[in-house]
């Protein structure tokens, strides 16, 4: 039997196949581990899924625009130790302090973008001291203690479930869509590719680059920003260092899905994936009983061997 062209277009496409990786796995864990293919499980890591899906929405835009956010870590951690912190009283819904939050991140996105589009700092330099500048105030604010939430907003977040479904897998569904449609249907989702391609084409066809800049960075700090909502709703606490796991996971997801890390290709349809992905491999790897050291030594070769593999693609094109 021979496949159609349209066909073996379709399973040439990277998002396709690292979707049916996630399904093979899934299988295949599902013969080696009773239970693993149990639908409460499966339900179980699409919702840990969902905080890399969230994160990984605005580290997809920065590096099809050609950059990198290192600080998504540290804003995950600003929205969770802050929220508590921006509580108001009188505020029955806790609508106030997540909306707060979430414009605070964004800020601080926004800060990002300015320095790498106006002061010319490599992407790579300005978030990784803006992330280190965050981490240090966030010891001095919090010091090693957690901090309990008492929002209704984001406790409805971390255990409801409408229809059965988590609400934070139901907010990645609808934070998801409406990224594809930013990204694949409306002028910014062009430009955005346009200067991940090149910058100085871009900037000859009348893409206003700084704003554009601007945009992609304050996008990934709210949705960093949403992400540390939901892992407050998810762990009932904030505190120091809760973010770190996603900064990683957040690039790891993007290059899984296709997406070029020199900017111009990919799409947030192959990042949903790539996010299920590496929770199915991280479950695999609690199964076996590996240690912490050695899931991020799995995450740290992943990552390198996807970057190598990108590099042969960006020589070749």
């Amino acid at each position: 039997m021979t496949l159609s062209p349209r066909l073996k277009s379709i399973l040439a496409h990277r998002a396709v196949l690292t979707a049916l990786l996630v399904v093979a796995v899934w299988i295949g864990a599902s013969f080696v581990s009773r239970g693993f293919g149990a639908y409460g499980h499966l339900r179980y890591l699409l919702e840990l899924a969902a905080v890399i899906g969230l994160v990984a929405i605005g580290q997809t835009f920065v590096v099809i625009a050609g950059g990198i956010d290192l600080s998504v870590a540290a804003l995950v951690t600003v929205a969770a130790v802050a929220l508590p912190l921006l509580s108001v009283s009188g505020d029955e819904t806790g609508l106030v302090p997540v909306v707060g939050v979430l414009a605070l991140t964004s800020l601080i996105g926004l800060l990002n973008g300015a320095g790498i589009a106006w002061l010319r700092v490599h992407p790579m330099i300005m978030t990784l001291a803006m992330a280190t500048f965050l981490q240090g105030l966030l010891i001095i604010i919090a010091g090693g203690s957690a901090i309990t939430p008492s929002n209704p907003l984001v406790s409805w977040l971390g255990s409801a479930r409408p229809a059965g479904i988590p609400a934070g897998i139901l907010l990645w569904i609808a934070c998801a869509a409406l990224a594809l449609l930013v990204l694949h249907v409306t002028p910014f989702g062009a430009r955005v590719y346009a200067l991940g391609a090149n910058e100085l084409a871009a900037r000859l066809s009348g893409v206003p680059v700084p704003a554009t800049i601007l945009a992609v960075y304050a996008l990934s700090g709210f949705a960093a920003g949403l992400a540390g909502v939901l892992v407050l709703g998810n762990n009932g606490q904030g505190y120091v260092g809760v973010g770190d796991p996603y900064l990683l996971a957040s690039i790891a997801a993007v290059v899984l899905g296709g997406t070029s890390i020199f900017g111009g290709r990919g799409t947030y349809a192959g990042t949903i994936p790539g996010a299920i992905l590496l929770v199915t491999i991280t479950a695999l790897i609690t199964v076996i009983n590996a240690s912490p050291g050695w899931r991020s030594i799995l995450f740290g070769s992943l990552i390198l061997a996807l970057l190598l593999l990108s590099g042969r693609e960006a020589a070749r094109r």
